[in-house]
C-alpha cells in the first residue's frame, strides 16, 4: 500500500476476519490495548477461574462416575474461561496493522485447552500419589500454555513475526508453576480464605503467560499503510465470545449449585437420621445427650431444677416372643406417638434403644413433675390392640432430678437408672424416686447379674434332683432337675435370688437351655432309666424354637423321650393360648410328657385342663402347707384330687414336710409326692452313693444312632417328629 492510501479490508488470505482504518507507518510502535475489552478478560477470567476451582474441588470429594463427569465439566469451564480471556484480550490488542484468525487453529487451542485440563485436573485427583496436585496442576500449566500458543500461530498479522525466547519461557514457567500451585491449594483447601488464594494464584497463572507471551510475540511491519482498527466489529465479536463464555461457567455454577443443594438436602436427611430413631421417629441416644446437656446448663443459669425419667417396657419381651417383632415393633410405635403427643413446652421424649426410653422435663416445683409422671403412665398402661388382641405393655420409670439428686449428667442418668431398676424389682410400683440408699442393692443385682454370666464359664453351676415317690407304694417315680449356684466367694446362692435375676438381665433362656441339656444328659446315664422332670419358665416356653431345642437335646443326649417331663406353670400358657396349644401339641408328639406346675396358685381354670394335653398336676406346696391347719384348704386339696381322678390326670403334691402331711394325701388318694420328707434336692453322686440310682458306665452306653431310635428321634420314628417341630 502507498503512504496516504485508504483501504478496506473484508477478509485476508487466512480466511479470517481483518480491521480496517488507516493509520500512519510512524505509529506501528505503539501498541493499544482497549481496556474495556481487558476488563471483560479479566471478569471472564476470575469467575472462570472460580468455578473452575470449584468444580475440581467438588471432583476430588467422589468417586466413579461421579468423578468422571465433574472432571468434565471442570475442564469444559477451565478451557472456557482460558479460552476466552485469551481471545477476549487478543481482540483488545491493536497490534497497528491488519490482523485475523485462523479459524481452524482458533478451533484447535480451545480443544487443546479442555482435553488437557481433563488430564490434568484428572492426575491432581489420584489420591494413591502425594505429588497427584502438584503433577495434575503443572499440566492444567501446560494445557494453558498449549492453548495460548497454538491460539497466536494462528494470529496473523501484516508483518514478519519474530519471538523474545527469554520471555516466551518465561511465560511458560510462570503458566506451569502458578498452576501447579493453584491446585495444590484448591485440592486441600476447606476455609474461604483458602478458596480465595488458589483463584488469584490461577488467575495470575492464566494473566502472566499470556501477557508475558504477547510481550515475547515481536513483529516487524511491513511497508504498508498502517490503518485504523474497526472497533465496533470487534467489541461485538468479544462480546459474543464473552456470553458463551458466560455460558458455559453458568452451565458449571448450576451445576456446582444444584449439586451443593442435593448435598444439603442430603446431609440433612443424614443429620435426621443421625439424631432421630428410625422406628418411632422420636430423638435417639445421640440427640437425647445433646438434649439433656442443653437442659442441665439451663437450670443452671435459671437456678431451676430438670427431672429425668428412665422408661423401660415391662412385657415388651413377652409381646416380641408371643407375637412376633412386628407386633413389637407396633407397639413401640404407638408408644412413641402417645408420648410424643402429651408433650407440652419444656419436656422431651427419645427412644434409646429397644424397649428403653428416656423423658426429660424443665420443672420448678414437684406439682409440675407430678402431672408430667402422671401423663406418662396414662399412656403407658393403656392397652394397645393387635388385630383382635389388646396388650398393655406396662412399664418401670425411675426418677432422678438435677441438681439435688445429681450433680452431672453421667451422674443424673446412671441414678435414673437405679431408681428404674428399683422401680422393675417392686411390680407393685410403676414410679421410683433415686434415693442414695437403693445404690448398694442395685448395684449388687447388676454385680449378680454379670457374675451369672460368668458362671457358664467358670463351671459354677450345678444340678440337684429331688426324688419322686409313689403315694401307694412308695416306689421312685423319678426325679426333678433343680439348678444351683456355687459361688467362689458368695457360697451358695439360692436360686429364688438369681433366677429372678436371670429373668431381669435377660439371662433366663441361656439358663434353662443348659438346665435342661444337662438334666437329660445325666439322667440318660440312670439305671433304673427313671423320669426327669425339667421346669420352663415363661420366658422359654415363650421362645419360638423350644420344641426344636427339646427334641435336639433328646437326640444330642440320648434320653428316650418318654423319660422328660417338662414342667410350666399355667400362667405361663395363659397369655396366647392357641399358640400354647399348639406348641404343647409338638413337644408331646416327640412323647415328652407335660406337668402342671404350681396348680392352684393362677387361674386354675377347668377350661384349661380340659383344653390342654396335660400329664400330671403338681400341687403347690401353699395348699400342702396349711392342709392340717385349716379345713378350707383341705377342702379345696380334696377337690384337687377328685379332678384329676375324674379327668384321669394323675396330681402329685409338692413340699411333703412331715408324716402328717403324707397321712393326709395318701388317705384322699394323691398319686404321688415330693418334698423334704422324701428327700432333699442331692447332687447326683449323693443320690447314686445312698444306692437309689446307678450310672451307666460310658462303654455300655449305646451308640448315637441306637440312642436315637430307643428315644424314638431316628430312621422312619425320628422323621414324624422332626416334622413336627418344623410345622
Amino acid at each position: 500500500m502507498a503512504a496516504g492510501q485508504t483501504n478496506q479490508y473484508a477478509m485476508s488470505g487466512h480466511g479470517g476476519i481483518y480491521a480496517g482504518g488507516e493509520r500512519s507507518l510512524m505509529d506501528h510502535h505503539i501498541w493499544h490495548h482497549d481496556l474495556g475489552l481487558v476488563a471483560l478478560a479479566a471478569v471472564i477470567c476470575l469467575a472462570g477461574s472460580w468455578v473452575t476451582l470449584q468444580l475440581f474441588r467438588r471432583s476430588a470429594g467422589v468417586a466413579g462416575f461421579q468423578r468422571a463427569g465433574w472432571l468434565i465439566l471442570t475442564s469444559v469451564a477451565a478451557g472456557a474461561a482460558i479460552w476466552c480471556t485469551h481471545f477476549i484480550a487478543m481482540l483488545g490488542f491493536d497490534p497497528g496493522v491488519p490482523f485475523s484468525f485462523d479459524p481452524i487453529l482458533t478451533i484447535v487451542s480451545l480443544i487443546v485447552a479442555i482435553t488437557g485440563a481433563v488430564a490434568g485436573f484428572s492426575l491432581a485427583t489420584i489420591r494413591q500419589l502425594t505429588i497427584a496436585p502438584w503433577v495434575g496442576g503443572a499440566f492444567v500449566g501446560l494445557a494453558i500454555t498449549a492453548m495460548h500458543y497454538t491460539g497466536m500461530m494462528g494470529y496473523a498479522v501484516q508483518g514478519i513475526v519474530t519471538w523474545n525466547m527469554l520471555l516466551l519461557f518465561l511465560s511458560i514457567g510462570f503458566s506451569v508453576v502458578l498452576s501447579a500451585v493453584a491446585v495444590r491449594l484448591a485440592r486441600h483447601a476447606r476455609t474461604l480464605g483458602r478458596q480465595l488464594t488458589a483463584v488469584g494464584v490461577f488467575v495470575a497463572a492464566i494473566v502472566l503467560l499470556h501477557f508475558t507471551g504477547m510481550a515475547a510475540f515481536q513483529f516487524e511491519p511491513l511497508g504498508v499503510t498502517l490503518i485504523e482498527p474497526m472497533q465496533g466489529a470487534i467489541q461485538a465479536l468479544a462480546m459474543a465470545i464473552a456470553c458463551v463464555g458466560f455460558l458455559i461457567i453458568g452451565a458449571g455454577v448450576a451445576s456446582y449449585l444444584i449439586d451443593a443443594s442435593v448435598r444439603t438436602d442430603s446431609y440433612e436427611q443424614l443429620r435426621q437420621m443421625a439424631v432421630t430413631d428410625s422406628l418411632t421417629g422420636l430423638p435417639n441416644r445421640v440427640s437425647f445427650n445433646s438434649r439433656l446437656d442443653h437442659e442441665i446448663d439451663h437450670a443452671k443459669a435459671q437456678d431451676i431444677q430438670v427431672a429425668l425419667v428412665c422408661i423401660d417396657l415391662d412385657r415388651f419381651k413377652e409381646i416380641n416372643d408371643l407375637r412376633g417383632h412386628g407386633a413389637g415393633d407396633e407397639v413401640l410405635r404407638t408408644l412413641a406417638e402417645r408420648m410424643n403427643y402429651l408433650l407440652r413446652d419444656g419436656e422431651f421424649v427419645a427412644r434409646l434403644g429397644g424397649d428403653e426410653f428416656a423423658a426429660v422435663k424443665r420443672m420448678q416445683t414437684p406439682s409440675e413433675l407430678a402431672d408430667f409422671l402422671a401423663r406418662l403412665e396414662a399412656v403407658l398402661f393403656e392397652p394397645i390392640p393387635l388385630d383382635e388382641f389388646r396388650v398393655t405393655p406396662g412399664a418401670s420409670l425411675g426418677v432422678a432430678i438435677y441438681p439435688q439428686d445429681a450433680a452431672d449428667k453421667l451422674a443424673l442418668i446412671g441414678n435414673a437408672d437405679l431408681a428404674m431398676y428399683r422401680a422393675k424389682a417392686t411390680p407393685a410400683t410403676a414410679v421410683a424416686f433415686y434415693d442414695p440408699s437403693m445404690d448398694e442393692l442395685v448395684r449388687e443385682r447388676k454385680n449378680l447379674a454379670n457374675e451369672l454370666r460368668l458362671a457358664f464359664d467358670r463351671d459354677e453351676l450345678d444340678i440337684y434332683f429331688q426324688v419322686q415317690k409313689s403315694v401307694a407304694t412308695g416306689e421312685v417315680r423319678g426325679y426333678e432337675a433343680l439348678v444351683r449356684w456355687h459361688h467362689p466367694e458368695r457360697g451358695n446362692v439360692s436360686p429364688a435370688e438369681f433366677i429372678p435375676i436371670a429373668e431381669e438381665y435377660g439371662l433366663i433362656l441361656q439358663l434353662g437351655e443348659w438346665v435342661l441339656r444337662e438334666a437329660c444328659a445325666r439322667a440318660a446315664k440312670w439305671e433304673p432309666a427313671y423320669k426327669v422332670a425339667v421346669n420352663v419358665s415363661p420366658m422359654q416356653f415363650a421362645h419360638a424354637d423350644l420344641p426344636r431345642m427339646v427334641l435336639e437335646t433328646l437326640v444330642e443326649t440320648g434320653l428316650a423321650a418318654n423319660r422328660l417331663e417338662l414342667e410350666l406353670t399355667e400362667s405361663t400358657i395363659f397369655s396366647d393360648k392357641e399358640r400354647s396349644l399348639h406348641m404343647l401339641r409338638q413337644i408331646k408328639g416327640m412323647g415328652v410328657t407335660i406337668a402342671l406346675d404350681d396348680f392352684g396358685t393362677g387361674y386354675s381354670s377347668l377350661d384349661t385342663l380340659r383344653t390342654f394335653p396335660f400329664d400330671k398336676i403338681k400341687l403347690d406346696k401353699s395348699f400342702v402347707d396349711q392342709v392340717e391347719s385349716s379345713e378350707q384348704t383341705a377342702a379345696m386339696v380334696r377337690a384337687v384330687l377328685a379332678l384329676g381322678r375324674s379327668l384321669k390326670i394323675p396330681v402329685l403334691a409338692e413340699g411333703i414336710e412331715n408324716a402328717e402331711q403324707l397321712s393326709m394325701l395318701s388317705i384322699e388318694g394323691c398319686d404321688e409326692v415330693q418334698g423334704f420328707l422324701l428327700g432333699r434336692p442331692l447332687p447326683i453322686d449323693r443320690i447314686v452313693s445312698t444306692g437309689q440310682l446307678t450310672l451307666l458306665p460310658e462303654a455300655e452306653r449305646a451308640p448315637v444312632e441306637q440312642r436315637r431310635r430307643a428315644a424314638g428321634l431316628a430312621g422312619d420314628e425320628y422323621e414324624p417328629a422332626r416334622k413336627a417341630t418344623a410345622s
